[in-house]
């Protein structure tokens, strides 16, 4: 049994700044509505289902690349950053979404990916050109070993050595991706302004925030050191990559002062939000020194939950307690599924649990978290991770390294509308990925009719952290983390919220956590006495 309290007759307190708090919902355009019938979904397709996002009761939606590309990366291999790419529309189709968007009460952030563009972009056909050009060091060039080898040891996420010869300038460039993502040279302050025009573009277009992708990768060590070995460890490497401790490639000090370029800009415009996408072996330090203070980025977060195998008390606990409610310490986002990582439904549900029951709880924890909430597309149904066979599969990284590397297409797949619609209403063709198999079944339209779905739940859990100051940003307090057990409470005017769940599969007693406070929200069973497997509840403190 799922019970939430009533809400109260104004849902939405008024926030100092829009963001803080807030829930993002993630779009990953492709999959999310094809609005002419290619197969892929587009810019027109989203703006036909803004009013299903703007019910879920979201403050914002992050919309994933659309920029023209090759699409070697789907998207993340920009060749304009200043245009729509025509599978997914133009520059038109984006003003409108924009505009509906803004008309529905909700913030529009894009991505900006500004570590490497694609190697079809105008600016790196220039500086391959030659070695003297005016953006002849608007990349990361070096010259040969005097073997011939390249320049370090350094090695690509994807795979293989981060350097590729071009015959061209005689030299090696470097890429921390794929041989088509070359590196841009963030050090330039040319390149640097070229960026800034590009976030003062969106700004003047109505943009309301960005999430800046892979930004630890902005700039290298310009002293071309290697990096050294990594220390053993029992974990299976299945990349060059994964055998080095990434200091010389990655992670340069100078990008805190390139952030606050960008900080400067975007406080230009009117409550504007920025927030870090931090990966890597250092990344809780790197995301702290990313949003310190008040001139640097608003917000950032990195893979605490999108890579791990299990949730636990603990997990959570440590994630959340890295951020205190402190002088000078930033303000983090949380996501524990996006278009990159395993849905954490098919990663996380314990053999035995009911998968539905575990998406609940899921959402139930998500929304308590001390932070902004990024929902990706389809969580909010319940999705669970698609296996893609390896003749369909178009994720480059997962091609390289099948099958060790599971493809991120999984989690990409197509957004189920309407379960008995050709495609689950999602295309007349053939889409680019093949739906879920039981997809349709949580399609959106059969979830609507159904006041106990999923969908039905995570709208008035969002809601509820939209009514609730506590949820939407107060501090935490008296955290618990025993065995399967994790409580904490959230604390803001006055008003204390205890949260409490079950992440195992035998029952707790609560009765001594939660005597004194009324159910706001009780799922999977609970009650102020038990806690059942998967259950969650939030309770309302006395005094």
């Amino acid at each position: 049994m799922n019970e939430l309290s009533p809400l109260p007759s104004s849902t939405r307190k008024s926030q100092p700044l829009w963001w803080k708090g807030a829930v993002i919902y993630q779009v990953y355009p492709r999959s999310y509505a094809d609005s002419n019938g290619d197969g892929v979904g587009d810019l027109a397709g989203i703006t036909a289902r803004l009013d299903y996002i703007a019910s879920l009761g979201v403050d914002a939606i992050w919309l994933s690349p659309f920029y023209p590309s090759p699409m070697d990366d789907f998207g993340y291999d920009i060749a304009d950053y200043c245009d729509v790419d025509p599978i997914f529309g133009t520059l038109a189709d984006f003003d409108g979404l924009v505009s509906r968007a803004h008309s529905l009460g909700l913030k529009v952030t894009t991505d900006l990916v500004f570590a490497h563009t694609s190697d079809r972009h105008i600016w790196f056909a220039e500086s391959r050109e030659s070695r003297d050009n005016a953006k002849a060091d608007w990349y990361v060039w070096a010259d040969a070993k005097a073997d011939g080898s390249p320049p370090t040891n350094w090695q690509s996420v994807f795979g293989g050595p981060a350097w590729t010869w071009d015959a061209r300038r005689g030299q090696y460039y470097l890429h921390n991706f794929l041989g088509s993502q070359p590196q841009l040279n963030v050090h330039n302050r040319d390149v640097q302004d070229a960026l800034l025009d590009v976030v003062r573009f969106w700004l003047e277009r109505g943009v309301d925030g960005f999430r800046i992708d892979a930004i630890n990768f902005a700039m290298h060590d310009p002293q071309l050191r290697d990096n050294p070995p990594a220390p053993p460890s029992s974990k299976r490497r299945t990349r060059p990559f994964d055998f080095q401790q990434k200091i010389y490639n990655q992670s340069h000090p100078d990008i805190p002062l390139f952030l606050e370029r960008i900080r400067a800009l975007t406080d230009e415009f009117e409550e504007r939000f920025t927030v870090a996408e931090v990966g890597g072996d250092d990344a809780a330090r790197e995301m702290k020194l990313f949003t310190a203070g008040d001139r640097r980025l608003n917000s950032a977060y990195g893979f605490d939950f999108l890579y791990a195998d299990r949730l636990t008390p603990q997990l959570v606990r440590d994630a959340a307690e890295g951020w205190p409610d402190a002088p000078g310490v930033g303000w983090p986002s949380w996501a524990f599924e996006n278009h990159d990582a395993p849905r954490a439904l098919s990663r996380w549900t314990p053999e035995g649990v009911d998968p539905a029951a575990y998406a609940r709880m899921k959402m139930a924890l998500l929304c308590a978290l001390r932070g902004n909430v990024i929902l990706y597309n389809g969580e909010e149904l319940g999705l669970g991770q698609v296996e893609i066979p390896f003749e369909l599969v178009k994720d480059p990284e997962a091609r390289k390294n099948w099958p060790l590397t599971l493809s991120r297409d999984g989690a990409r797949t197509p957004m189920p509308w309407s379960a008995e619609a050709m495609h689950a209403g999602f295309s007349n063709v053939d889409p680019w990925l093949p739906l879920g198999a039981d997809h349709a079944a949580l399609a959106v339209d059969r979830q609507e009719a159904d006041p106990t779905s999923m969908l039905a739940l995570t709208r008035r859990l969002v809601a509820l952290r939209a009514a609730h100051p506590a949820l939407r940003c107060g501090r935490n307090a008296h955290w618990i983390a025993e065995g399967d057990l994790l409580a904490f409470d959230r604390v803001a005017d006055g008003e204390t919220i205890r949260c409490l769940f079950n992440l195992g599969g035998a029952t707790i007693d609560i009765a001594a956590l939660a005597a004194a406070g009324t159910p706001l929200a009780a799922l999977n069973g609970a009650s102020p006495a038990l806690l059942p497997p998967c259950g969650a509840l939030w309770l309302k403190m006395e005094g």
